[in-house]
């Protein structure tokens, strides 16, 4: 059966239909991307990407946002879309739908896609096993983290968690001064505030006054634009520093969750392929003192699709409609 699958973040909202059959995704097809901020509400959204499709929307929805999930209103963080459940299939004119954390959407993407949309980053470069536990992390806008736990080949069970906002460990000197620089702003600092897109800009500015410069008032995208295009030695070496981080966190989510895998995902973890690759995230992942023969026993890959989120919305509406 064809579903639309829906990827609502807080300025875009995705759009592609699905074919779903039997739990599973078999195909979908080319995203249609609406700016959250051209349009007043989501049915409105809907309704700009049915005339862009040229056909009539199928009468299924599989919708992923950025956002909790409960089951009487949904107010977007950072869109001011509402989103009242009980409404869904009047306003959208469907007969079922799915409603998923944006994150959890992607733990199912983990779930169902196949192994050439997966790039080996450090471990044994190895298929995951079938049956156990996969940690998914993902640094964007935020740092999501899912839990992935398969049962079997076909079977598994999708966790949302909010892993991204446990306390960071320093460890380092450099590290012990980002946070301290963290500290003057926020009472606590969670990962999150080093190992997601903002994370960026503590860090260029604490390396900044380790180095004796001047500190500039940058925002997160000109920091992220001259680290990834080498233009500023300080971006880069905030850049390489943010791998670090981003290897140690994810090495504490593993032992937290006791993994057979664990994925790199989100916004940013694509743009940083190469990256991640030439930084020191593999060593940071494995070094958790008496436990690194485990760690590097670890499969740790990065999500590759362009689409996870619409993908991983069709997968979570197959599971809970086509099995």
């Amino acid at each position: 059966m064809e579903v639309v699958a829906v990827d609502i973040g807080g300025t875009h909202a995705r759009f592609a239909i699905a074919e779903v059959e039997g739990g599973r995704v078999v195909s979908i097809g080319e995203p249609v991307t609406q700016k959250t901020a051209e349009h007043g509400s989501f049915q409105l959204a809907w309704q700009a990407s049915a005339r862009e499709f040229g056909r009539d929307m199928p009468r299924a929805a599989a919708i992923a946002i950025a956002s909790p999930i409960n089951d009487e209103l949904i107010k977007l963080t950072n869109n001011p879309w509402i989103i009242r459940p009980p409404l869904i299939k009047e306003r959208l004119d469907v007969d079922s739908y799915s409603l998923i954390n944006d994150f959890g959407a992607v733990g199912h993407a983990v779930a169902q896609l196949p192994s050439e949309h997966f790039l080996h980053l450090s471990g044994p470069d190895e298929p995951f096993a079938e049956k156990g536990s996969i940690t998914v992390c993902g640094p964007g806008t935020g740092l999501g983290v899912a839990q992935v736990f398969r049962t079997g080949t076909l079977s598994y069970h999708v966790i949302s968690t909010e892993g991204g906002h446990m306390d960071f460990a320093p460890l380092d000197g450099i590290e012990d001064a980002i946070v301290k620089r963290l500290r003057t702003t926020y009472t606590r600092v969670s990962a999150e505030r080093i190992c997601a897109g903002p994370g960026i800009v503590p860090i260029y500015e604490t390396l900044a006054q380790l180095e004796g410069k001047p500190v500039k008032s940058r925002n997160d995208k000109e920091i992220w634009s001259l680290a990834l295009e080498g233009q500023d030695s300080l971006a880069v070496a905030a850049l390489d520093r943010f791998c670090l981080s981003l290897g140690a966190v994810a090495g504490d989510l593993a032992l937290a969750h006791g993994p057979t895998g664990v994925v790199i995902a989100g916004g940013l973890g694509l743009r940083l392929k190469d990256h991640l690759l030439a930084s020191g995230f593999a060593q940071r992942f494995v070094a958790k003192g008496r436990f690194q023969g485990l760690m590097a026993s670890i499969p740790v890959k990065l999500i590759t699709h362009p689409q996870p989120g619409l993908y991983g919305a069709a997968a979570a509406y197959a599971q809970e409609h086509t099995q």
